[in-house]
């Protein structure tokens, strides 16, 4: 069954096109990541899917039920977690997750035996009577995280859920997520962290200037742009001028210093292999370690949304 179906969707703000007619479907129990830069439409198609703004034109339904004429019906299966978390400072946890739970109209002993659950899932019961405003940023986004899911939801939109978090905090929620996704929730997700929709979606769509630049899985989509293949080199001692060798070797097309390591750019990675080890040679400096790599997730993101990491003041995901 198709859990979200979008046509055509249009968004206009006087004379900003924020939806430029989008199009997709996300299938019932999928992780379906959601991909932009700032300005893309991230934030402006969830606001419309989850019923919080109506669309110019074009069409969106939940499980069937049309956002728009149905909007009450298609909500009750969703849980929404919004990047900032919306919790009152001044009450307690349990406090803030019953309160939501009453929004969603869960009865008095479903809600306190599913509150327990959450909070003791999210590692939350020990502070369940202390106000949230002693919470660290990763323990109300976890809280905010439980609130979503108080209602049991078919399908949970996540807009940034680790953005800015500690590890801890970070783990739970991945775990929480595949968690999820084995009991056949559907899972919405946009995200900062490239690598998080990798190792997180079953398929991801990437969205720039309002229309969507592909829709596929990770492996998928980087396959498409496999001549952007990679060696990466560490050296022992290696002085700074390593690198001008390194960019003069044939077909390696970028030199990239990461941490202690050097990431040369190249479609014929086993030829720059052995030029490296001639260039080390001739440095007079030794290779502690070498590997080579297809293109990520990353690479296809800039590939597609044209990014010039390389230029100042470039747009940052939202």
């Amino acid at each position: 069954m198709i859990a979200i179906h979008v046509s055509d969707l249009v968004k206009r703000f006087e004379t900003i096109t924020a939806l430029q007619g989008i199009s997709f479907s996300v299938n019932e129990g999928e992780t379906f990541g959601f991909l932009g830069p700032n300005g893309a439409g991230k934030t402006t198609t969830i606001r419309i899917l989850t019923g919080i703004s109506p669309p110019t034109s074009g069409s969106a339904s939940i499980l069937g039920k049309d956002i728009v004429n149905e909007t009450i019906a298609a909500r009750k299966e969703i849980g929404i977690v919004h990047e900032t978390s919306n919790v009152y400072d001044d009450l307690s946890a349990w406090k803030n997750l019953i309160f939501s739970a009453e929004l969603y109209s869960v009865g008095k002993e479903e809600r306190e035996s599913r509150g327990k659950s959450l909070l003791e899932l999210f590692g939350l019961w020990e502070r369940h009577n202390d106000r949230v405003k002693g919470f660290s940023k990763g323990m109300k986004r976890r809280l905010t995280l439980a609130m979503g899911l108080i209602n049991n939801p078919r399908i949970l939109f996540l807009d940034e859920p680790t953005s800015g978090l500690d590890v801890q905090s970070n783990l739970i929620i991945r775990e929480v997520i595949r968690d999820l996704n084995t009991k056949g929730v559907t899972v919405f997700l946009t995200t900062h962290n490239i690598e998080e929709a990798n190792v997180t979606c079953d398929r991801v769509a990437i969205i720039n200037h309002g229309q969507i630049a592909a829709i596929d899985s990770p492996e998928r989509l980087k396959k498409t742009i496999q001549s952007v293949q990679s060696v990466k080199v560490a050296f022992a001692d290696a002085d700074p001028s390593i690198k001008e060798c390194l960019r003069e070797l044939p077909l390696v097309n970028e030199v990239r210093k990461e941490g202690d390591k050097y990431r040369l750019i190249t479609e014929k990675p086993p030829v720059v292999i052995q030029a490296v080890m001639e260039c080390a040679a001739e440095q007079k400096v030794t290779v502690i370690s070498m590997n080579t790599y297809g293109p990520s997730l990353e690479d296809v993101f800039i590939r597609l949304t044209c990014l010039d990491v390389r230029t100042k003041g470039v747009r940052a995901i939202d």
